[in-house]
């Protein structure tokens, strides 16, 4: 939690004055919701939150947050989110951004940001697909899915942005879904407790251009059988009328169904600091025949960068005191342009 934890806000208070415009029925409006209620929640002055989106449907997210925001430019999100938290470190960041913006034109601002572990929280949207520019398959689109750019079937094989981030050396990688607002929730007070890069992924329905995209995981007949909630401490358990487990089988994650021969004892047990661990349930997500995970996934502590640089910006003048712009433009070599 923050210092500043004198504030007493209500939801209320992080509405803002401009009119929500997403499609009907879009998930973008739960996750503004539950966003909202969990910023009431984090402690932090409104004018100590920065929003910084860039181009796409959720990107939209700062005009509907009463705290101060940044509509960027296409991909460029992360990059500009990284020099704000630099330069103001005191400042709580988020970045809202979409599969398409974050994980194509601005996948190396993404990555590196990940990477050098800036005290930010990164939110990623994954409606599989460019909704703002009426439904071009995007990089997690699935194989074979017929869009209005793959009229034949998308050849790609898709990113999972969980993976993505564990390879790039996220601190903190988590994943939720539009039709919980309550885990929204949870998993966005989770994000803005760590420090370092916390990267949450929002898997979220686009109703017009990728209807039922995440339907298995959703729909309440399903659900219980194509997910699994990862609580730390507690065996990976899942399943409806069939309770299924997770074990580990000679290096490789096996599902099982517990009765005689397995029980919840022989399940693995989730603990999120686990490196080994965090590897293999990452490396399930493109599996269909496994179930999608939920919760938090990998949290570790590492150096972070921006404090870093305080840092050493501090010893710097403390050994050759503060610097004089004009004196540094005109030291080295000069010339003069007749």
């Amino acid at each position: 939690m923050s210092e500043n934890n004198n504030v007493d806000y209500t939801k209320k208070d992080f509405v803002s004055d401009q009119e929500v415009k997403w499609c009907p029925g879009c998930g973008d409006y739960a996750i503004l919701s539950a966003i909202q209620t969990a910023l009431s929640k984090i402690g932090r002055k409104r004018e100590d939150i920065v929003f910084v989106s860039g181009i796409g449907c959720s990107s939209r997210f700062p005009y509907y947050l009463n705290t101060y925001g940044y509509h960027t430019i296409h991909g460029r999100a992360t990059a500009i989110a990284s020099g704000v938290k630099t330069a103001n470190p005191d400042l709580s960041v988020w970045v809202i951004t979409g599969d398409g913006d974050s994980l194509s034109i601005g996948g190396n601002h993404l990555i590196h940001a990940i990477r050098r572990n800036i005290d930010m929280n990164i939110i990623l949207f994954n409606n599989e697909t460019y909704g703002l520019t009426k439904g071009q398959y995007s990089p997690t689109t699935k194989q074979g899915k017929v869009t209005k750019s793959t009229p034949y079937g998308s050849l790609d094989r898709p990113f999972s942005p969980a993976k993505l981030a564990f390879g790039a050396s996220a601190t903190f990688i988590a994943r939720t879904l539009d039709t919980d607002p309550k885990h929204i929730e949870k998993i966005m007070l989770a994000a803005e407790e760590h420090r370092g890069t916390s990267f949450v992924e929002v898997l979220q329905n686009c109703v017009i251009f990728n209807d039922g995209c995440h339907a298995d995981y959703t729909d309440k007949k399903t659900r219980d059988d194509y997910s699994l909630r990862l609580v730390d401490g507690k065996a990976m358990t899942f399943g409806n009328e069939v309770k299924k487990g997770l074990i580990l089988d000679t290096l490789t994650l096996k599902i099982v169904e517990l009765g005689e021969k397995y029980t919840e004892a022989d399940c693995l047990v989730h603990d999120k600091t686990n490196e080994i661990l965090a590897s293999l349930l990452v490396s399930i997500d493109m599996n269909p025949e496994m179930p999608k995970l939920y919760g938090v996934i990998y949290e570790v502590k590492d150096v972070i960068y921006n404090r870093q640089v305080t840092d050493q910006i501090t010893e710097v003048k403390a050994k050759k005191g503060e610097g004089d712009f004009n004196t540094l433009l005109h030291s080295g070599d000069t010339w003069e342009v007749q």
